[in-house]
């Protein structure tokens, strides 16, 4: 497979995640465990972007010193392009998160260190299947294919499902825990089993956890294909993957009490997977320039946001 990863930019990027979940993992946890800010959720998430910007700023000045300017510009734009198409996926990540931590009345000090485990979760997902899939996209050029009709499929699927609230008693991992484990009704603190008269008994937190694992390997499974489409070198695909999920958490509690003023941003998210479908499908047709793709997924995610904002979901009736 080509890529431009070598050992210093795999050294340096390895360093810059390691250090960056350590710092997030030891500063937003300062003064122990708390209900997290508006105000602070928002100075997290504009460093993780900022920290995102400047490794490609970084990308772009080394690759185009070693490579040429042609070869960097090119780089930076792939960066760039799918580290907003995986951040605009891991919008509506943070959405499902919501939703659960809603349904199973997660309390608010035990949030963290699901969504700490959650994100560790995601980035070691992401990494296997990224490996994978470049392997695959290596060895048989037709699995582009695949993924494209797999997207379109996707985003079709996003589409009609958009507005509607999942129902999660009709989840199959869910059932399961219900039919073959016993459960818990209340939290016991962050421990995910008791012993309760010599009878091991899973809680809630536990479900949780298991069903935050399922969500990450259906988005991963989702993402992947998607940053294929825009570039083959499975150093960019992974960084660009890493980054977007690296600021998960502050994410989290940044959208959490605003997550109905994007009730449009599904729709966005279908049609920018629709278009990388496309994309894929068209690629030994015609290749879609890069900095079209970012133009698309630019727009498409700043319209569907604008337009949330202006136009309000309807409040819900109630019958008297």
């Amino acid at each position: 497979m080509t890529t431009i990863g070598s050992p210093l930019l795999w050294s340096v990027f390895a360093s810059l995640v390691v250090v960056a979940l350590l710092v997030d993992l030891v500063l937003m946890r300062h003064g122990g465990p708390h209900k997290v800010t508006f105000k602070e959720a928002l100075g997290w998430s504009v460093g993780w972007v900022a920290l995102a910007l400047a490794f490609n700023a970084w990308l772009w000045w080394y690759v185009g010193r070693e490579a040429g300017e042609v070869v960097g510009n090119r780089v930076a734009l792939e960066f760039l392009t799918g580290y907003l198409v995986e951040k605009s996926l891991a919008v509506d990540n943070i959405f499902v998160f919501l939703m659960l931590f809603t349904y199973f009345a997660v309390p608010e000090l035990q949030r963290q260190k699901v969504l700490v485990i959650g994100i560790l979760g995601a980035i070691a997902l992401r990494a296997i299947m990224i490996f994978a899939g470049a392997i695959l996209i290596t060895k048989f050029h037709w699995i582009l294919y695949v993924f494209g009709i797999f997207l379109l499929l996707t985003g079709i699927k996003m589409l009609i499902a958009a507005g509607k609230a999942p129902d999660l008693e009709k989840n199959p991992a869910l059932k399961w825990m219900r039919g073959h484990l016993p459960l818990t009704k209340d939290y016991h603190g962050n421990d995910f089993t008791v012993k309760i008269e010599g009878k091991r008994w899973y809680t809630p937190l536990f479900v949780v956890i298991v069903l935050i694992a399922v969500t990450d390997l259906i988005f991963a499974v989702d993402s992947i294909p998607a940053i294929f489409a825009i570039t083959s070198d499975p150093f960019i695909v992974l960084t660009s993957n890493v980054f977007a999920v690296l600021g998960l958490r502050a994410m989290f509690f940044l959208l959490a009490g605003m997550a109905d003023r994007f009730h449009l941003l599904p729709y966005g998210l279908a049609a920018v997977l629709m278009f990388i479908g496309a994309k894929m499908l068209l690629i030994d047709i015609y290749k879609i320039p890069v900095l079209w793709s970012l133009g698309v997924v630019v727009v498409t995610l700043t319209v569907t946001v604008l337009l949330s904002l202006m136009r309000p979901p309807p409040l819900p009736t109630t019958q008297g």
